[in-house]
């Protein structure tokens, strides 16, 4: 993402609140209501986009990446303790967001369901049993599945798919160039969809504090603050896992990874740091080669600040409807978004497309999201910087694990 986005993103949230305080200061309820229901026509236009692209992403990505899974099972045993350490901290970043907004309810109190909910009532999620969830894994057609966006059975189709494609002695190199092809179709539609991004934002906070007032703003902040809280919670862990494995090295480490981090903080993109961490970990003693081999599914399969604000806004989203899951959905929500969260890694705004998807499959609406599309950028700062943290403690991590941990080279003189 570059500073003109950037810009437009901040401008954007700027006047999404003057506008949305204007309407509710200068006009009377239902005029201010009137008001948000028009400038909601441009975050639904949007949502339907993101809507649009999920089924065909999540499948070309997912399929593509299980096909190329078989180079790291080549490597044999590195490529076992790299997924065993992604399988581990995706598990801990999971739990811990929603740990976190439990702690903090910050969506509490907001009673959103009256001026939401009206065709769709929240009490769907109640039918979702053990056996409701077993028999719904497995698609009937799907095409079916497709058309309803129903991201679990997609998963399913497309593990599938991509197991039977790496199984093959030559693996079917036309059909997976087809599906790498087809999945870089959809990441640029994807791209194209999320410049719609500061005309969305704008017009989800201008419609939000319309009917809800500036005491939304604090709401806001404490979703936003809270969330900070849990990524430092993370990054706290992710420093004492490294410590426990690297000893004293874990301070260097960090040490030379604070550059790429601000990076990625500064532009929120985790890909706009990684020729920065390729050069840097060597400096730690990280053998290039593992760095080479770690990074890459790193950026697929291990992006822990993602995984944290999934369950951390996912739960936002149903606090402040009102929405209550019980432990085993919650325990059913955490699976989900283990599986779908690997399946669209380096997505623009990935985490949207993981969350409404979420929201879908639970039968509430997707429209719901636009609660945190107001103030995503700011998250998407420390998301993309914790991603980059967590994949360079994973390299650091299996570097030492394998023996391929060199000395420190000495520093040079200033």
């Amino acid at each position: 993402m570059n500073k003109r986005f950037a810009y437009l993103i901040v401008g954007a949230m700027v006047l999404g609140v003057l506008v949305g305080w204007g309407c509710n200061q200068f006009l009377d309820a239902e005029g201010a209501k009137s008001a948000a229901s028009g400038l909601s026509l441009i975050t639904d236009i949007f949502l339907r986009l993101i809507k649009m692209i999920i089924a065909p992403l999540v499948f070309t990505t997912l399929v593509a990446g299980i096909a190329h899974m078989e180079d790291a099972a080549a490597v044999g045993r590195i490529g076992a303790k790299t997924l065993g350490w992604f399988i581990g901290a995706s598990a801990v970043s999971l739990l811990l967001g929603l740990l976190m907004v439990h702690l903090l309810q910050p969506g509490h109190g907001l009673h959103l369901v009256e001026a939401a909910v009206s065709s769709k009532p929240a009490a769907t999620t109640e039918a979702f049993t053990l056996k409701g969830f077993i028999t719904h894994l497995v698609p009937t057609s799907i095409f079916d599945a497709m058309a309803k966006n129903e991201i679990l059975q997609i998963v399913v189709f497309s593990l599938f798919v991509g197991t039977a494609v790496a199984a093959l002695d030559d693996k079917a190199p036309q059909v997976l160039h087809l599906v790498e092809q087809c999945a870089q179709i959809m990441l640029k539609v994807t791209g194209f969809v999320m410049k719609l991004a500061p005309l969305a934002i704008f017009a989800a906070l201008a419609s939000t504090i319309a009917t809800q007032g500036l005491a939304m703003l604090g709401t806001y902040a404490k979703f936003v603050l809270g969330f900070y809280g849990a990524m430092a919670t993370l990054w706290a862990l992710l420093f004492v896992a490294a410590f426990v494995v690297l000893g004293k090295r874990a301070i260097p480490l960090f040490g030379v990874i604070r550059e790429p981090a601000l990076l990625a903080f500064s532009t929120a993109s985790s890909e706009a740091a990684y020729p920065r961490i390729l050069d840097s970990l060597p400096k730690v003693g990280v053998r290039r080669r593992i760095v080479s081999f770690v990074l890459p599914l790193g950026y697929s399969f291990n992006l822990d600040g993602s995984m944290l604000y999934c369950t951390f806004a996912t739960m936002f989203i149903m606090q402040a409807h009102g929405v209550h899951l019980t432990i085993q959905q919650q325990i059913f929500m955490l699976l989900l978004l283990m599986v779908t969260s690997k399946g669209i890694a380096g997505v623009p705004r990935a985490s949207l497309v993981v969350i409404m998807a979420t929201l879908t499959y639970f039968g509430l609406p997707e429209a719901w999201i636009a609660l945190v599309l107001g103030v995503d950028h700011l998250l998407d700062m420390g998301r993309s910087a914790t991603n980059v943290v967590g994949n360079s403690v994973a390299a650091a991590v299996v570097a030492k694990w394998e023996g391929e941990l060199e000395d420190m080279p000495e520093a040079e003189p200033a």
